[in-house]
């Protein structure tokens, strides 16, 4: 052998041994293939297209979308490990579940995805309120029926109600009785459906004239349509709200507050270890109502799809995402948009 060929034959050798020991490093900076839940909410499903682009562009995933919802969502990644993402979980209705699912590693809970959580309460339009300063609370609001005439008699107030068959409706019932609306002068307001709602508003707005009812965010309507949440004048009382004002059995409701609602994303414990940097993203990626709103509401004025809205926020709201990605992922996804 030549001293030539062995000094060869060393350094091939020598690469070999690098190569092998890189590999296993480079395969944890690769996330592979993700199956994400697309809720059949909006923000959800935007949040699931912001992250399968982010996801694929940034990091080289391969994500494939499947359709959602909070249960059985929820149910499936427990009990089946799939998906591997829910991107907008509502955890307030699976807590005793998750956080056992938690405990005995099969779930993991990252980002809280709405900063400051799905919000519910009694609203109205933020020109009354800045016309009237003095009403800040619920109560205050209920003093003046004369300010949100009902629809079929401008006589009485109208107190408008969550759409039917939803739990909302049945809560905004019961404190319609707790707070004595009706005695205060005011109607609830049936509106039938959530569309019906959504045309309470914008027809208020549109005319300038009082609004007074149950809203709930991040929504496309709250992006639009500028709206201030009365304080209810009492903290929320969970034990209550549990046993009765979210019961339609409640035979003596007292005044409370809504509950803000935690929603976080939520991944599979195989997804955690698997996904190598991409799971950084995850656990930073948290944006606001407000934020969500106005992508929701230009989604909802040029009738655009979920991509449609998440290309729309990666291109406009950069100050926000750049903060949850390295700076050579973000320019990455930036060359890709």
């Amino acid at each position: 052998m030549t001293a030539n060929l062995a000094k060869t034959m060393i350094c091939t050798t020598a690469a070999a041994a690098l190569m092998s020991l890189a590999t296993p490093a480079l395969a944890a900076d690769t996330c592979g293939d993700i199956s994400i839940a697309e809720m059949n909410w909006a923000s959800a499903g935007v949040a699931a297209w912001v992250d399968k682009i982010i996801l694929e562009d940034g990091y080289g995933c391969n994500v494939t979308l499947v359709t959602g919802d909070t249960m059985p969502s929820f149910t499936s990644m427990n009990e089946k490990g799939e998906p591997d993402m829910a991107p907008e979980l509502w955890v307030n209705a699976v807590k005793n579940a998750l956080d056992k699912a938690v405990e005995e590693e099969r779930l993991v809970v990252a980002a809280k995805v709405l900063s400051d959580g799905g919000v519910e309460g009694w609203w109205i339009p933020k020109y009354i309120a800045e016309e009237y300063p003095e009403i800040k609370t619920v109560e205050d609001a209920l003093k003046h029926p004369d300010l949100f005439p009902a629809p079929e008699d401008p006589s009485t107030g109208a107190l408008y109600n969550c759409p039917a068959g939803w739990n909302c409706q049945i809560s905004t019932e019961n404190l319609y009785r707790a707070y004595d609306a009706e005695a205060k002068g005011f109607d609830l307001i049936d509106t039938g459906s959530a569309a019906g709602l959504d045309g309470s508003i914008a027809n208020a707005y549109a005319a300038k004239k009082g609004w007074f009812g149950y809203y709930w965010a991040p929504t496309a309507i709250l992006g639009k349509y500028e709206m201030i949440k009365l304080d209810a004048g009492v903290p929320n009382d969970k034990a209550d709200w549990d046993a009765c004002t979210s019961q339609a059995e409640c035979l003596d409701p007292k005044p409370n507050a809504y509950p803000v609602s935690d929603v976080y994303t939520v991944v599979t414990k195989a997804f955690a270890e698997k996904a190598g940097v991409a799971m950084d993203y995850v656990k930073a990626r948290s944006w606001d109502n407000q934020t969500v709103g106005k992508v929701l509401a230009w989604m909802d004025e040029n009738q655009g799809t979920n991509e449609d809205a998440a290309r729309y926020f990666l291109e406009n709201h950069k100050d926000m995402w750049h903060g949850w990605v390295e700076p050579e992922t973000a320019a990455k996804i930036d060359a890709a948009l």
